[in-house]
């Protein structure tokens, strides 16, 4: 249960509204199901007519970058949803994650709970230099080692780093708010496999 109550359908400003409309449906379409929670995030901002337009903008822009593959996209957000151990993004993002290709198998060795993904046969060289640098990223204090950064740039050009680091940093964004206000899973993956949150 959230610490606040999120705006309802009611209670919403007409912008709001709209946001809620297409968002369902965005989401809808990423992960094939609706769910009761799926809005709760938005459902804050919008306690902030100006601020959930803003981040609604900053969505939208996010989610027409095409400089990175899906499987690149999905691998970055989820190991910043497992490392800050927010439940409704490890939730949401596995679904997304499934849907872009990513198997069962990928999905388990995310987290260092079951499986070690340093060591997992199932990533290439490059998938784990991009849950490296997630995990960097989304530990405080960040560390990001130029070792890491320059293996980074071998695979990569420069908007490609700069979208990569934009991904990972929004997703730390939703985790952090999401963990913050004890907004949970809410469905999207089901009884089906999720990534864990990775435990220290």
């Amino acid at each position: 249960m959230p610490r606040l109550m999120g705006v309802s359908d009611r209670d919403a400003s007409l912008g709001a509204k709209i946001a809620f409309f297409f968002t369902r449906r965005k989401l809808a379409q990423m992960t094939g199901l609706e769910t009761a929670a799926m809005l709760e995030p938005l459902r804050m901002y919008a306690h902030i007519p100006r601020l959930l337009n803003a981040y609604g903008r900053l969505e939208q822009a996010e989610a027409k970058l095409d400089i990175l593959s899906p499987r690149h996209r999905a691998l970055a957000e989820l190991k910043s949803a497992t490392t800050v151990r927010c439940e409704y993004c490890i939730d949401l993002g596995s679904q997304i994650a499934r849907e872009w290709g990513i198997t069962d198998e990928e999905l388990l060795a995310l987290s260092n709970y079951k499986a070690d993904y340093q060591n997992a046969p199932c990533f290439s060289e490059v998938d784990k230099l991009i849950l490296e640098y997630a995990t960097a990223i989304s530990r405080t204090p960040v560390e990001v080692s130029d070792q890491l950064f320059d293996a980074l740039r071998a695979h990569f050009d420069t908007a490609q780093l700069v979208g990569l680091t934009h991904i990972i940093t929004l997703g730390n964004l939703r985790a952090r708010f999401n963990v913050a206000l004890d907004i949970g899973s809410s469905g999207f993956s089901g009884d089906r496999v999720c990534a864990l949150p990775e435990t220290t």
